[in-house]
Parts: structure tokens; sequence; C-alpha cells
């Protein structure tokens, strides 16, 4: 895809605690009725949608505030069920920035969105990373999934590009809502790497010792 070809004004998909990334594929169950909608005029066009976070506050009207930075995705799967459910795969393309909310007879949500500063997402970045500098992060990671029960194929995961396994780590994460917007937010691999380290070091104790800190 060329930045010629990235919508301005996209339909946004606004679930708490969920979180995709670019280049990584996530599965969504779409049952509302105003998702069903959206996802309806998606496939009619360019079969785009936006993931982001709504803040846990909502105002008065009980439309939830929005996180500033979130991620355009395409639909690359699409399956109707025998009770109107819609399953669809979704790839993360490129991050976006929310400038302005559109007034639309939409019942979804539409933002006016800017890319410029994600471009990168475009490429698979060769950043001086090799999975050997990432192996201690790894380790540390692998143990904090297994101690809540997450199951990861690591060999499938070493088969992928550096990005691409770094993305679907932060993404499949047990890591919080807070946590997980700071890493979509980092602005390449380096960073994010380095933030995953940050955040892991707040969970040795749990990983290691089984303790909690009083």
């Amino acid at each position: 895809m060329n930045k010629e070809d990235l919508p301005n004004h996209i339909p946004i998909f606004p679930l708490s605690n969920f979180i995709i990334f670019p280049k990584a594929t996530v599965p969504l169950n779409i049952f509302e009725p105003r998702y069903i909608d959206m996802i309806n005029d998606s496939m009619k066009s360019n079969k785009m949608i936006g993931m982001i976070q709504p803040k846990t506050s909502a105002d008065k009207s009980n439309i939830p505030e929005l996180h500033e930075i979130g991620c355009l995705g395409k639909i690359t799967s699409f399956r109707e069920t025998e009770d109107g459910r819609y399953l669809i795969e979704l790839k993360g393309i490129i991050r976006f920035k929310y400038i302005a909310e559109l007034n639309t007879e939409k019942r979804y949500r539409v933002l006016n969105v800017d890319y410029e500063n994600f471009y990168q997402d475009f490429k698979s970045e060769k950043e001086n990373l090799k999975f050997s500098d990432l192996e201690l992060i790894f380790k540390d990671l692998k143990s904090l999934f297994e101690k809540r029960g997450f199951i990861i194929n690591w060999k499938a995961l070493e088969k992928q590009s550096l990005d691409e396994t770094i993305n679907a780590l932060a993404m499949a994460s047990p890591f919080s809502l807070e946590e997980k917007q700071i890493l979509l937010e980092s602005k390449n691999l380096d960073t994010r790497k380095n933030k995953i380290a940050e955040i892991l070091s707040t969970y040795t104790y749990d990983v290691y010792d089984n303790t909690t800190i009083q």
C-alpha cells in the first residue's frame, strides 16, 4: 500500500484494552448493530477500519474520549455466522494520529486522521537488532506469558521478521491497557523493544518469586 492510498477519514472501532499493531493480524467477532453497519460499509469500499483505545472516562453523553494514537487495519478475511455475527481478520497497516471527529449520519464514529509521523510502519525495519540481542527480553517475556497461562508458538515467531515478532508479542502480552498504548506509540522498533524491557522489569518479582511486594 502507498501513502496516496491511505484514507483521511476512517470509521473506527474504539475497543477497550484491545490494540492492533502494524503487520499483525487479529480475529474480531462483530455483533453490535452499529459495527455490523461499519463492516458492511467498509467491505463496500476500501475494507479499512481504525482500531483505537477509548480512555477510561466518558463524557455525559457516554461517548468515551479516545487516545490520540491508533492503528489502521484492513479486513483480510470475512465470514458471516448463522446468527448474523461477522467473524473478520484485521491486519494492521499503519498507525495514525486522531485529528478530529466528524459529524455524520452513521451509527459508528468516523475520524479525520493523519499518518505523517508513522510512514516507517510500511517498512520492514532492519534496525541493528538481532534475535540474540532480544534473547533476555524474550526469556523474561516467555516466563511472564507462561506464568499468566498464555501459550505462544515461539518457534513460529522466530520465522517472522523482527518487527512482526515484537509487534505480535507486544499486542498479545498480558500488559495493561496503558502499557500497550505506550508500546503502540513507541516511535520505532528499538524504542518499542526498550519499552518492553522497562515494562517487564516491573513484573520481575511476579515472574520469578511469585511474591507481592507490600
